[in-house]
């Protein structure tokens, strides 16, 4: 009987042996993938909030430019987001990517929309400067409509206007005087990123940068203009803490 010596073999298939190495490799390069992607993740939302705060500097900015170099006046509920928002527009840039659900915003009033939006940020109060001008007997009904001038900041690249606040804080102003901790302790989110080790911040010359955990308030208290402020620093909890 004749046979076909050229006709091609059948491949062998894989066998299960083979089989569960290639599920045990793909295994471990997935878990050797995802955090990696996990952080890319948290980096592009960080990032969408820098770029928040940097409109809202540059919407700072501007105003303060049309408005006789001075700050937004403090007042409510008409509150910095209306104020401003002639500079971002976009009522969704008031959230950040990286907070909760429905962050909190002390306003529900169709006639402010952007101030009754949820909303991930909180403005200075500016409390020192006002302490400072008006002495130990001030109140905050004598600050609202008072507008800060953009002199009194002696160090706009290293103070802050705009910080990430805690989910459910609804507070627009961040005030040093309002309870004895100080809303730079128990209304200001300092570890929103990268696991709790750092927040966003945007600053009077209308920049916006990361600080690691607790370098708003310390080693110098970037909320402040005053001298006496300034070094009234703060001690944080441990991140995560």
């Amino acid at each position: 009987m004749r046979t076909n010596q050229n006709c091609p073999r059948k491949p062998a298939g894989f066998t299960l042996i083979e089989l569960l190495v290639v599920i045990a490799i793909i295994a471990i390069l997935a878990g050797m993938l995802l955090p990696a992607l996990s952080r890319a993740k948290e980096a592009a939302k960080r990032i969408a909030s820098l770029n928040n705060l940097r409109q809202f500097g540059v919407s700072l900015v501007v105003y303060i430019d049309d408005n006789d170099s001075k700050h937004p006046a403090r007042r409510t509920p008409n509150a910095w987001p209306e104020t401003l928002r002639d500079g971002y527009r976009d009522l969704r840039l008031l959230v950040c990517p990286s907070d909760g659900l429905n962050p909190k915003t002390n306003a529900s009033d169709p006639n402010y929309p952007a101030a009754s939006s949820p909303r991930s940020y909180i403005m200075n109060g500016w409390n020192d400067y006002y302490q400072e001008q008006m002495g130990p007997s001030w109140s905050f009904g004598q600050v609202n409509g008072k507008e800060l001038p953009e002199e009194a900041i002696q160090n706009p690249s290293e103070t802050i206007v705009f910080g990430e606040k805690k989910t459910t804080s609804g507070h627009f102003y961040m005030d040093f005087l309002e309870t004895a901790a100080g809303n730079d302790f128990d209304q200001v989110e300092h570890g929103r990123h990268n696991s709790g080790k750092g927040s966003n911040y945007g600053f009077a010359d209308g920049s916006s940068r990361y600080l690691p955990y607790g370098h708003s308030v310390g080693p110098i208290n970037l909320w402040a203009v005053t001298d006496l402020w300034r070094t009234n620093t703060l001690a944080l909890p441990p991140a995560g803490g």
